[in-house]
């Protein structure tokens, strides 16, 4: 005999899905000060209860079946039969949710064994689900799908059943749309619509569990709106305060700028010119170096540093004093027409006056062509050009006077040459004529030719005495009448012949033999020779330092002559504005990055 059921008895089992519900509850709790906030939380899986049925065994008697309630009935006779026997458990975990009844009447028996097999069908339809492979981001849409319908699923598997069975696509593109749509509702306002479309009883734990989620949730919002309200707030007071550096520090300092530009400053004028520095004729070879040396073409070697000289010469204090001296360059800057700015006082030093021409004269030199380029700037056009043309004349000065005292001891020297040649050459001539007079010899060659020439013929004279001597002395008795003469004869050429000879070589005490006297002859014709050629020489050397003279002269050769503008040169509006934006700008970043790093310094 079979014994009927009394009861069955139901327990209530915190699932899975109700463990993520105190996970979102402990989620949605306000958060730590020093957690990141984030304006849109992300959804979080809706916590879920489950039934668990579990039979209780029939008891040893039988007791006639009483009438059985209803489905309804019965689970909550269950719910309570369960939490009976959950309190008297000794040692048993306490569920978080428990509740029982009495057992059903006899006559519910039927219709919960039609549940129960209702279930088994249910749950061979989820394994059923379960084998499709559904990934996790389906199954959380599957879920939220089931929340937005109202859908209360234990499970993500059960909310796919539950919305097919209803005949929603919970992965149709359209449901996706829709929860788009929705995306700006947080989880817990989908529970609290969900507990408003699904009513419950008021002690129901899901629903209180609704409603605390909904509170905290609200306060949530309310936090993260004060903060982003925070937060909006310094941004605004930052931007302000940026833009109040901004204002005092670059835009109102660049206006003024600006408006001393275009305002108050005075319409300057600019003369432009170019010169070179070259001489008079160039050395030999100088053509083929001027194509490797463009600077010394025309110029010779020394060209560049002549040009150097002229730029620092014209910038200097004492080109500043002449054309003041000379063309009033302080007057002209000190008219009331000329901005405060650019004018000078009247009792301005040279000083100031120096630096004033140190930014309106601009001289500069080109190495690579020879070029000196040289822009006087002044309050009209006229004043600009002849102090230009007045620099260019002091400049030619300068460049004549390097020169001229190169110049001036190189003819010196020649000159000094030659007239110590010419006076040498005057004191051997007169050497010379002492000594022709004091001899009383003019060319001691014609002497001893004239010499040379009595001696030959006295010995020839002598001769033919001998020889007629000798032919007397032949005869066996001479006539001694006749011999005598002849002997004289003999004896007198033989001692004029050596007086002669010893004349040409020995001195006498009427004065100097003849050799010595030739001697000095021939010395004082040396002498007068050599004078006559080293004359010669300083003379030649005078020319040539005349031709270098004229080489060496340095003159300017002007590339572009000064011609007055008859526009305003300076100020450059646009271009000094955006400098002065850009340099304002500059220093404005450089204090904010220094003021930065020694503040993370500091508080680090």
């Amino acid at each position: 005999m079979t014994t009927p059921v009394k009861s069955q008895r139901f327990r209530l089992r915190k699932t899975a899905q109700s463990a993520t519900l105190s996970a979102v509850a402990g989620a949605d709790a306000p958060p730590h000060p020093d957690a990141p906030s984030h304006p849109h939380p992300s959804p979080r899986p809706v916590a879920a209860i489950s039934v668990q049925k579990r039979p209780r065994a029939a008891p040893a008697h039988t007791d006639p079946a009483p009438a059985p309630p209803s489905g309804a009935d019965a689970r909550q006779a269950g719910i309570a039969s369960d939490a009976r026997q959950t309190q008297t458990a000794p040692g048993a975990p306490q569920p978080e949710y428990t509740d029982s009844i009495e057992t059903p009447p006899p006559a519910e028996v039927a219709e919960h064994s039609a549940d129960v097999e209702g279930a088994a069908n249910v749950a061979l339809t989820i394994e059923a689900i379960r084998s499709e492979g559904l990934t996790a981001r389906q199954l959380r849409m599957a879920m939220r799908v089931a929340q937005k319908h109202g859908i209360r699923a234990t499970s993500a598997y059960e909310a796919v059943l539950i919305l097919r069975q209803r005949g929603i696509d919970p992965f149709a593109r359209s449901t996706m749309l829709d929860l788009l749509g929705d995306g700006e509702k947080s989880p817990s306002r989908e529970i609290a619509l969900r507990g408003e479309t699904a009513p419950a009883p008021a002690d129901d734990p899901l629903n209180v569990a609704q409603s605390r989620m909904a509170r905290i949730a609200a306060d949530r919002e309310r936090e993260l709106a004060k903060v982003r309200r925070d937060i909006t707030k310094r941004r605004r007071k930052r931007l302000a305060l940026l833009g109040a550096r901004l204002l005092a520090f670059v835009t109102l300092p660049t206006f003024i700028v600006t408006w001393y530009f275009y305002v108050i400053a005075t319409p300057m004028y600019a003369t432009q010119s170019e010169f070179v520095i070259q001489q008079a004729d160039s050395q030999s070879g100088m053509g083929a170096l001027s194509g490797v040396l463009p600077s010394a073409a025309g110029m010779g070697m020394g060209g560049q540093n002549e040009a150097t000289s002229v730029q620092s010469f014209l910038q200097s204090r004492g080109a500043m004093l002449r054309l003041d001296a000379e063309e009033g360059f302080k007057d002209h800057f000190r008219t009331p027409q000329i901005d405060i700015l650019r004018r000078l006082s009247d009792d301005s030093t040279d000083e100031a006056a120096y630096k004033l021409y140190q930014r309106n004269v601009q001289i500069g030199y080109d190495p690579t062509e020879g070029v000196v380029r040289m822009e006087v700037i002044a309050a009209s056009p006229a004043d600009s050009e002849r102090f230009a043309r007045a620099l260019i004349r002091y400049a030619e000065e300068h460049v004549d006077m390097m020169t001229q005292r190169l110049r001036d001891s190189q003819m010196r020297e020649a000159r000094a040459s030659l007239d110590e040649a010419q006076q040498n050459l005057v004191e051997a001539r007169q050497a010379a004529v002492e000594l022709q007079e004091r001899s009383s010899i003019i060319s001691g060659e014609v002497e001893l030719s004239l010499l040379s020439q009595r001696i030959v013929a006295l010995e020839t004279e002598l001769t033919q005495t001998r020889l007629s001597l000798q032919e007397m002395m032949s005869n066996a008795r001479p006539s001694a009448a006749r011999v005598q003469p002849l002997e004289r004869r003999e004896e007198a050429l033989r001692a004029e012949i050596e007086t002669l000879r010893n004349s040409m070589t020995q001195g006498t005490s009427q004065g100097s033999s003849l050799a010595r006297i030739q001697s000095e002859l021939i010395m004082a014709e040396a002498e007068v020779q050599t004078r006559e050629m080293m004359r010669a020489q300083a003379m030649q050397q005078l020319e040539s330092a005349r031709m270098e003279v004229s080489r060496q002269v340095r003159y300017l050769a002007l590339s572009v002559e000064p011609i007055a503008p008859d526009e305003a040169t300076y100020p450059r509006k646009l271009e000094n504005s955006i400098v002065a934006f850009l340099i304002f700008l500059g220093v404005y970043l450089l204090l904010s990055m220094t003021a930065s790093v020694l503040r993370e310094q500091v508080s680090g």
